[in-house]
């Protein structure tokens, strides 16, 4: 991820990562291999399991993001724009921030948008040489995000 300017200061920071029934489903995917090896190699069936977690633990950490929002730059995972084209952001939850993720979704837009994460905020964007009309984020924090974002 590219680092912040030393003069910036930070306004809103967030780690998103995987939510504990994410990590419960990593345990029972990893269990199940033991299962399906074990009449075929007892021994796998203890070592099997172990490398499948350690592997699939490793992707889900993999997938958690940061959001960063400081004076001039808004960071999100190894995405950044400059905040001077920011024109609003608007959280959403619930219904709102299902919509958004579906029926309401721009195809143009850029997304990060992660399973565990219910809500998401809208960051729209006016560059002219961009045709990327909106950011669409998690965040589990989708109002103070976006007051962070006001302009």
């Amino acid at each position: 991820m590219a680092t912040t300017q030393p003069e910036t200061r930070v306004v809103y920071t967030e780690k998103l990562g995987p939510s504990i029934g994410m990590w419960i489903l990593i345990v029972i995917a990893a269990a199940s291999t033991a299962l399906m090896v074990f009449p075929v190699w007892t021994a796998g069936a203890v070592i099997l399991p172990v490398v499948s977690f350690v592997l699939l633990a490793w992707w889900l950490r993999s997938l958690g993001i940061s959001i960063i929002v400081t004076e001039r730059q808004l960071f999100v995972g190894d995405a950044h724009i400059d905040r001077r084209y920011v024109t609003d952001a608007t959280g959403y939850d619930g219904e709102d921030a299902r919509a958004a993720r579906g029926p309401g979704l721009d195809a143009r837009a850029f997304l990060m948008l992660r399973p565990w994460a219910k809500c998401a905020v809208r960051i729209d964007i006016h560059d002219e040489s961009d045709p990327t009309p909106y950011w669409l984020v998690s965040s589990k924090r989708p109002m103070e995000l976006a007051e962070a974002l006001g302009t």
